[in-house]
């Protein structure tokens, strides 16, 4: 049976009055760190399996500053049928707020078809720190099918709108030497912050398979791909400390539970 959840979370200055945990998707108030509250996502169950339907909504409110990770890596399976899985992740992050973003690698087991979806809204003021990695195949086998799409808003306007899709379902070429040319870890950091505006993020090399690249408008992406997820964390952490000047975006290069899956 196919398991059906949503997970909410609604920081304001007064605290966290919505911390509402669903089906697999338990979420706990951890230690924070500063001005920073803190939420992890801790796997009560194993999912996604093929046929869930999950998804975790954040809202952030004015001046607030939150920092939102997991415990461990999510692992997407197959299920039963041939039903795909989704996962939405849909994030608002008011005006003077902050949301940092950093979960746990999504690792794409063989068999397993998922569809990841992440929306997020920001007013013209906020700030935004968020990393996606994403894992194909456990060690030593074939990744499943996975497709998933970051679409972001700044005071209702488009700020960056992709897709990428791997493995078995997805269009021919995605394992060429033109996209991961055999890499099996891919992951993307995106930093938003209005102090971009006066200063931009310079682009840039990170070694030979990780480009800083700044956005039309105040923003910087980084894009990597690795043999594994150890050496993509330690790629996106070093993007992470470029980008993290005093002035720009108050946050520090930290390895939270970094596995090689």
């Amino acid at each position: 049976m196919s398991v059906h959840a949503t997970a909410r979370i609604v920081a304001t200055p007064a605290g966290l009055p919505v911390l509402e945990s669903d089906g697999p998707l338990a979420l706990r108030r951890t230690r924070a760190v500063g001005a920073y509250s803190r939420v992890t996502v801790v796997g009560a169950m194993t999912a996604p399996l093929g046929g869930d339907r999950l998804a975790i909504e954040a809202d952030v409110r004015d001046g607030v500053r939150l920092t939102v990770d997991s415990a461990a890596a999510t692992v997407a399976l197959p299920g039963r049928g041939a039903d795909e899985a989704r996962y939405d992740v849909r994030l608002t992050v008011g005006p003077d707020a902050e949301l940092r973003w950093l979960p746990e690698q999504l690792v794409s087991a063989r068999g397993s078809l998922l569809r990841m979806r992440t929306t997020v809204e920001l007013a013209d003021s906020a700030r935004l720190v968020l990393r996606e990695e994403q894992v194909l195949g456990r060690h030593g086998e074939a990744p499943g099918t996975l497709a998933t799409r970051l679409t972001v808003r700044r005071a209702g306007r488009a700020l960056l709108d992709q897709e990428l899709a791997y493995g078995p379902g997805a269009p021919g070429g995605w394992d060429g030497p033109a996209v991961l040319a055999g890499h099996r870890a891919v992951g993307q950091l995106l930093v938003v912050d209005p102090a971009f505006d006066d200063e931009p993020a310079e682009p840039r090399a990170l070694g030979p398979t990780a480009a800083l690249t700044p956005l039309a408008g105040p923003a910087a992406l980084v894009t990597a791909v690795a043999p594994d997820a150890l050496r993509l964390r330690r790629v996106l952490d070093q993007a992470l400390a470029i980008l993290a000047d005093p002035g720009r975006v108050a946050v520090t290069a930290t390895t939270v539970g970094a596995s090689g899956a």
